[in-house]
This record gives structure tokens, sequence and C-alpha cells, in this order.
């Protein structure tokens, strides 16, 4: 299944739909940076997309728990939400 995420210039992130089970769809996004420091992308735009569709798993339950945890609120991962990631080994 193809992803839906598109590469946004004007707020510099990934923005992409997620289809949680039992519930409706919703939109978050990712800032450039954990994509460039944890994920990979190492070009533009389509270099970023492609880096969220291949940690697409990991992103999108991160996602899901903040925007559960949230009441629903807007979700915007940043570098802070994967730092734990530098520590597992």
């Amino acid at each position: 299944m193809a992803a839906e995420a598109i590469y946004c210039f004007d707020t510099a992130s990934v923005r992409f739909a997620i289809y949680p089970e039992g519930g409706g769809r919703f939109v978050a996004e990712i800032a450039e940076d954990p994509l460039r420091d944890f994920f990979g992308a190492d070009g533009g735009g389509d270099s970023l997309v492609q880096a969220y569709e291949c940690n697409a798993g990991l992103i999108n339950m991160l996602a899901i728990e903040r925007h559960l945890s949230s009441g629903g609120r807007p979700v915007r991962l940043e570098s802070s939400d994967f730092e734990v990631l530098e520590h597992d080994g």
C-alpha cells in the first residue's frame, strides 16, 4: 500500500495520513530534522518522504500514541521524540 505522505516546504516537514485500528483517519507531520538525524534522509523532499516511508511503522506508532494522549490535537514529531533511539543499540 502506498503511503499517503507529502513533503511540505512551508513547514519543513513530511505530512502523512494514518488510519489507526478502531479510529478514523488523522494527519500528522514529522519535521525534517529527525528524518535526517535518525532515519537517513540526505536530500530534498523526495528523500525525506522516502525516509518516512521506510520507517513508517515506528513513526506512525509514535504519532498514534501522541494523538491519543493529546486528545486529538495536531501531532508534529520533532527530533526530541526520537532521542531514545540513540541509546538503544
